[in-house]
């Protein structure tokens, strides 16, 4: 047995990218009392009562904060950082976050569990948020200080490290707090503020170019405030009462990295369409940066502004796309069609990007995927609601959930490189093939989850 209540046993985290419900067959109420106890007397779900539009602005401002200090670096900062000190060899970038995503992949069920166990008066999800955006504030200006990209790499896996557990408590706290009939509306709010987020932050990172410190600064400090505004006003509470025993067996903590696909099986196939989805996902974005420098014929340093352009288009679609995925799903009580919808629009703008090579068609295959990704994020989110085996363990079962973002995000960028130098000529690479083998992946993804989940419409 060991104990969770201080840093020093260095265990797990508060967790991954969607919310949850309590029996994992049923979809929406028919998944029995939400408030269920379904670990003994030791460990306790919350009851489950309606949050006010209050809570929803707040939680939903808290996850831009942390998503836009997250996708910042990813989308642009780092591809600048890598140009600045190895000019050329843009392959890197994919080594510098996969690895980073494979340690945070490795930590994050041991962070769900100890967030689960956490006896503190500030609640079990808050002292993850608030940690791991100050970590991760302290590693990106590390990053930005730093001579050499072997530095830069090790500051990356701290710095995705912290903003990924400050962001994906945000999310745990959503199967904490919001009902089923909720969840269609707070996972089309923080959908849109997860797909605006990067647009925006490369805006704000464009203006500060010009100072490499700044570049990565200002980004986490505007995260970390709109964090720290979400906690103070929006208080946890202490978790005293939910977790009556802060011990857990070594069984049970190894066990945190698995599940049984035979006793969940819409979990199961759930977690592998996603995989799936994602994994054609992170082909098409790992190297927007240098994508549209080539495609455009412009220096990595002039994207921001292209991006941001294209960007603000783009939001309109992202925002379309997740208000009407997570309130039409919720009106028609149908979640599985706007996933397969969503997967075949991706597939339409991954096709007209492999192809483009002006403006006007990068902004319409820009367009058709942000409308899809933000579809079917919005409404998977609300299928993983549906089909989780435990709220009262959802740090643990939301870390096997993220396995199906974090493998993708962090087997993509490793792999992306070999596929980009097939049949390249001279500097330019090949990201023709790449862009459509992320669309037969996206499209294999879908149909398992439009074919394979049986308890949700």
């Amino acid at each position: 047995m060991r104990k969770y209540n201080n840093l020093d046993t260095k265990s797990s985290r508060a967790v991954t990218v969607e919310a949850a419900t309590v029996l994992p067959t049923s979809a929406g109420p028919a998944a029995g009392p939400q408030n269920q106890d379904v670990n003994g007397p030791d460990l306790v779900a919350p009851p489950l009562r309606r949050v006010s539009a209050s809570y929803l602005f707040w939680i939903t401002v808290a996850n831009f904060g942390a998503s836009l200090a997250l996708m910042v670096p990813l989308t642009y900062s780092l591809a600048v950082r890598v140009s600045q000190l190895d000019p050329g060899h843009e392959e890197v970038l994919g080594y510098i976050t996969g690895t980073a995503q494979l340690v945070y992949l490795v930590l994050s069920p041991l962070l769900g569990v100890w967030s689960d166990r956490l006896r503190s008066p500030f609640g079990r999800r808050t002292p993850f948020v608030v940690g791991g955006a100050l970590l991760g504030l302290l590693a990106v200006v590390f990053i930005a200080l730093s001579p050499n990209l072997l530095l830069i790499g090790a500051g990356w896996v701290v710095g995705l490290l912290g903003w990924a557990t400050a962001g994906q408590g945000i999310q745990t706290l959503l199967a904490d707090r919001v009902p089923e009939e909720q969840r269609g509306r707070a996972s089309a709010l923080t959908g849109v503020s997860t797909q605006i987020a990067p647009v925006i932050g490369i805006g704000v990172a464009y203006a500060v170019v010009k100072s490499t410190l700044l570049l990565f600064l200002v980004p986490a400090l505007v995260g970390l405030v709109l964090i720290l505004a979400f906690v103070l006003i929006k208080r946890e509470g202490s978790s005293r009462d939910i977790v009556r025993n802060d011990t857990v067996s070594a069984k049970a903590l190894f066990g945190s990295y698995v599940f049984n696909p035979r006793k969940y099986p819409d979990f199961g196939w759930n977690w592998l369409g996603r995989f799936i989805f994602f994994m054609g996902l992170y082909f098409n974005t790992t190297f927007g940066t240098f994508f549209y420098a080539q495609r455009l014929g412009i220096p990595v340093v002039q994207v921001a502004g292209v991006v941001a352009a294209i960007g603000i288009i783009g939001v309109l679609a992202a925002t379309g796309g997740a208000i009407l995925g997570g309130f039409l799903s919720d009106k028609l009580g149908r979640r599985k069609l706007f996933t397969m919808i969503g997967a075949l629009l991706f597939v339409a703008g991954a096709c007209v990007e492999a192809f483009a090579h002006s403006l006007v068609p990068l902004i319409v295959g820009s367009v058709l995927m942000q409308l899809a990704i933000a579809a079917f994020s919005v409404v998977d989110q609300a299928i993983v609601f549906a089909v989780l085996p435990s709220r009262a363990e959802a740090g643990r079962y939301l870390a096997v959930v993220a396995f199906a973002q974090k493998i993708p995000s962090a087997i993509a960028p490793l792999i992306a490189p070999a596929i980009i130098t097939i049949g390249a000529v001279g500097a330019d690479k090949n990201y023709t093939v790449l862009y459509l083998i992320g669309a037969v992946f996206a499209l294999i993804g879908g149909l398992v989850i439009f074919t394979k989940v049986k308890s949700v419409r």
